[in-house]
């Protein structure tokens, strides 16, 4: 269970610590944060500890010294601890999923399997040591004028400190998916938690723990937002910044953020475009899949539906047909469709469904008495609706919850002309028989990335995944990842003379062999590594 056997160290009471510099401890401060449960209206499922200003410097300060032992930590040891980690998590997978069942209404089943995908992510992002032990080799006469007298020698250095800010969604993976680059480019990281999710977060946070990372290497620090967010996406010792949210908070970050290298998915209004050709059995059951699974939280959900008119009735009525099977209910039960993660979202997403209702558009399942759309407390039943048109909020706004407008387009041009007018671009997806239309419709459709007969989605974990306009900078997935949170480091070697490859040079070969070696080996001196080994170094 939660809080108790393995994960006993990060509760005192009923109240769940912060972690930093090797140790769990609850805040000076005394305040607590409540993390509630989206199932039972103002029901508290956990309590926090909220770090004060002096505990979050702390931490940062922490890091940086931490970073620097850890950098010299060799990529093989770096590796086999993040595999250490994603072994306690599989073990421990139960109770870290009941957390996520708790406070973001996770269905059991899914709960799981976040943890598992997420274990499995730092096992693929342990091997990135492929990545960071390859350089680049230059030659200089390759640019006009310069003889062959400089050799450039091109590696990856990590950045320093990373702020990871994950969302409530995906609080574990997420989570992962920031630290894992982060650790096997050598870098320190802080965790900022959601609040609905850090309980499971802070779970996770222990597997790191129990796994033997440099004290303060890794701190996972709570905060009141309200009250110290800005002090920790501004700190000076940040030198990266990982966030997915809120695109207001998003924009937020960015304008203030400086320098500082920025990773952001910021959310999306995914479209799916139906042509004439398309499968529509295949691109129902994706819009079920992709539109009301987990309720909607997703950033990748279906969240317009753009379809030919000439095969528009014959989608609603299947996807209609489905929607109709769902499971609706509590996560404990494994439903389809589960509570939302809070009220103030129940509430925006009633807003679109009245708006779009004032201004004519069809309600499909409006077969509950007295009302044209069914609500309890958060928990909300799924809804296509169609007849949308340009004039309704639900037509441009994010819903995240299980609601999916339907928009009836002339031509296959005219969903193009949609999507792209969307101020977000994070991913889409067109459902058609022909390769060709596939590819000219994907080229023109001004989103990150474009699913082919398939429904958005951001895994495998390891493909590039970003978006564009306000739906983020830059762009994730594990390579992606590493190579963001690290810089480009070059050392030139000036030749005494030009060097050629099996040429004839007024320097010999010995002699240029022997200085090149001084280079790389310096003075001979001996030092003991991580390892505890004795070996060369220049140091």
């Amino acid at each position: 269970m939660a809080g108790t056997g393995t994960f006993k160290e990060i509760i005192e009471g009923d109240v769940y610590k912060f972690y930093a510099d090797g140790h769990w401890r609850l805040s000076s401060s005394g305040n607590i944060s409540y993390v509630y449960n989206p199932t039972v209206a103002g029901k508290q499922a956990y309590k926090i500890t909220a770090c004060s200003k002096d505990e979050v410097n702390q931490a940062f300060q922490s890091a940086k010294a931490a970073q620097k032992i850890w950098a010299k930590t060799p990529l093989y040891k770096r590796a086999e601890m993040l595999h250490k980690v994603a072994e306690i998590m599989r073990k421990n997978k139960g109770p870290i999923a009941e957390c996520l069942v708790k406070e973001v209404a996770k269905p059991a089943k899914d709960s799981v399997t976040e943890v598992v995908r997420s274990a499995d992510l730092l096992s693929y992002t342990a091997e990135g040591i492929r990545i960071l032990s390859e350089g680049k080799f230059l030659f200089s006469d390759s640019f006009p004028g310069n003889p062959r007298n400089k050799l450039c020698l091109a590696s990856k250095a990590p950045l320093g400190v990373i702020l990871a800010i994950p969302p409530f969604n995906y609080p574990v993976n997420l989570t992962c998916s920031k630290i894992g680059p982060a650790l096997i480019a050598g870098n320190a990281v802080v965790v900022k938690p959601p609040t609905q999710g850090s309980v499971s977060t802070l779970h996770m946070m222990h597997c790191f723990h129990l796994a033997g990372f440099p004290k303060g290497l890794l701190s996972c620090v709570p905060i009141k937002a309200s009250e110290l967010g800005d002090y920790v996406t501004t700190h000076p010792l940040v030198n990266c910044i990982s966030f997915t949210g809120g695109c207001d908070t998003g924009m937020s970050i960015s304008k203030k953020a400086g320098m500082v290298p920025l990773q952001m998915e910021l959310g999306g209004k995914d479209a799916m475009i139906v042509l004439e050709d398309g499968d529509i059995e295949l691109a129902a059951t994706n819009i079920i899949k992709g539109g009301f699974s987990f309720s909607g939280q997703r950033c990748t959900a279906v969240k317009v539906v753009l379809v030919m008119e000439s095969v528009a009735d014959k989608l609603v009525s299947s996807v209609n047909a489905k929607v109709a099977k769902l499971k609706v209910g509590p996560p404990e039960n494994n439903c389809d469709i589960v509570p939302v993660v809070t009220e103030a979202s129940a509430n925006f997403i009633e807003g679109l469904v009245t708006d779009a209702k004032a201004k004519n558009a069809k309600l499909c399942q409006a077969k509950f008495s007295r009302q044209e759309w069914k609500r309890q407390g958060n928990l909300i039943w799924p809804l296509l609706i169609d007849n949308v048109t340009t004039d309704m909020r639900i037509a441009w706004e994010e819903p995240f919850g299980p609601v999916i407008p339907v928009m009836r387009i002339k031509t296959p041009e005219e969903g193009v002309k949609h999507c792209n007018s969307s101020k977000y671009g994070l991913q889409g997806c067109v459902f058609t028989s022909d390769i060709n239309k596939a590819m000219l419709l994907s080229d023109a459709m001004e989103s990150g990335t474009i699913q082919i007969n398939s429904a958005p989605a951001r895994g495998p974990d390891h493909f590039p995944f970003q978006g564009i306009r306000e739906s983020g900078v830059g762009s994730q997935g594990v390579t992606n990842s590493i190579n963001l949170m690290t810089k480009i480091k070059t050392t030139v070697l000036n030749l005494p003379t030009a060097s050629y490859t099996m040429g004839t040079n007024k320097l010999p070969f010995s002699s240029l062999l022997s200085f090149l070696l001084s280079l790389v080996l310096g003075s001979g001196r001996r030092r003991v590594f991580a390892d505890g080994e004795k070996r060369t170094s220049v140091w």
